[in-house]
């Protein structure tokens, strides 16, 4: 019997990397949940190589648009993750991946829990801000939760068969993006076409100009507190411009374990799916990279957002979705060209800092809405500063 599968967020880097994964095993697999928030085009090119029964489409104006123009295929259209149940009552699904962008990941990585037997989530929002609530879920129906990222893959490879009380440390890589090497004093002429030039990893353009900021690293550090349960002052960021080592931990035995792989998400991916059973097309080891891993701590002066790891609560609160929120509404003032990029690093430190903001590092989230609640109220607050 064929394995059921679900991809949200299947037309972007990740749902379409994990999508023609599974599209060169369509024996084995079932594709019957597809969700895109509005490529239309692309979704339906995915519908028909499954013939995928269902679509959600969250852009309303292109779920109308796709409910008229595609009417007489066999699909049904959705406009909402709240129509999760109703589309999957009495299923057995096998895997899930949920590689929706923003804080819109949230509510089905409440909802698939009780429908799958793998959930692997890529999206960052749902783990920084929710995983409190989310873990709950995922507890309550004994699901099998895999992090996607590469780093926080790579964590949970290395800590199989260790417990947490066993890590002395943890580091994560990063690339430093394009301006690792970067002069400072030209700093100030950096604009979108350049920040947006990754040197290792192709990615959508909010998250490559987070990497670019390395404020996606920042926000890696959060997840892997809350996914592993180490402390902030046990997790170290380190520049590695080849994106060959994701993670590296220091064991209290003495042991330190490096995982290394190619910078290529479709090897996590492959590997979530398959769980090690199969084989993955393999390149041979990059002994140049190995004998100079260029392995540094970040230049603060260069990349100031990773002080905000000092400022950060130990408990998870609702402090981490007003960052979240003020991290995004920065970042596409930038792609439009409306501030600099010395400007944004400054906007997004400065607004984290202030005062009305503090008093949310005590409380915390506890159910899905409380965080939906706090970013509306902290981007209505945005767009009210003159910029």
């Amino acid at each position: 019997m064929k394995k059921k599968i679900i991809i949200l967020g299947s037309t972007g880097s990740v749902g379409s990397t994990t999508f023609n994964i599974l599209k060169k095993d369509k024996k084995n697999f079932d594709v019957i949940l597809l969700s895109t928030n509005s490529n239309v085009k692309k979704i339906i090119q995915q519908a028909n190589v499954f013939k995928v029964k269902n679509i959600i489409i969250n852009n309303n104006s292109k779920f109308i648009e796709a409910k008229k123009k595609y009417n007489n295929k066999n699909i049904k259209f959705f406009n909402n993750f709240e129509d999760l149940d109703k589309i999957l009552k009495n299923q057995k699904i096998y895997y899930s991946m949920i590689s929706v962008s923003g804080l819109a990941g949230l509510k089905p990585s409440t909802i698939l829990p009780k429908y799958t037997k793998y959930l692997a989530i890529v999206n960052k929002e749902s783990l920084i801000c929710g995983w409190d609530i989310i873990k709950k879920f995922i507890s309550r129906y004994n699901v099998n939760f895999l992090p996607i990222d590469s780093e926080h893959y790579s964590i949970f490879k290395l800590l199989k068969s260790y417990k947490q009380s066993d890590v002395e440390h943890v580091y994560i890589t990063a690339s430093g993006g394009p301006f690792l090497n970067y002069p400072l004093k030209k700093f100030k002429h950096i604009k979108p076409v350049n920040a947006l030039k990754h040197p290792n990893w192709k990615m959508g353009k909010k998250i490559t100009i987070d990497s670019s900021t390395l404020m996606n690293k920042v926000f890696e550090v959060i997840e892997a507190k809350n996914l592993f349960n180490i402390p902030y002052n046990k997790i170290s960021i380190l520049t590695h411009p080849h994106s060959y080592i994701h993670t590296m931990i220091k064991f209290k035995n003495g042991i330190t374990k490096i995982l290394i792989h190619d910078p290529d998400m479709k090897i996590p991916i492959f590997n979530s799916i398959y769980d090690n059973k199969s084989f993955f097309p393999l390149k041979k080891i990059n002994f140049q990279i190995l004998n100079n891993l260029s392995l540094r701590n970040v230049d603060k002066k260069k990349f100031p957002l990773v002080k905000l790891l000092n400022f950060l609560p130990e408990n998870n609160s609702l402090y981490e979705t007003i960052l979240i929120t003020i991290n995004d509404f920065f970042v596409y003032k930038f792609l439009e060209n409306k501030i600099s990029f010395n400007k944004l690093t400054r906007l997004i430190f400065k607004t984290s800092m202030l005062k009305e903001f503090q008093k949310y590092k005590k409380i915390k989230p506890k159910k899905i809405d409380d965080i939906y609640k706090i970013s509306e109220y902290v981007s209505l607050k945005l767009t009210k500063l003159s910029i």
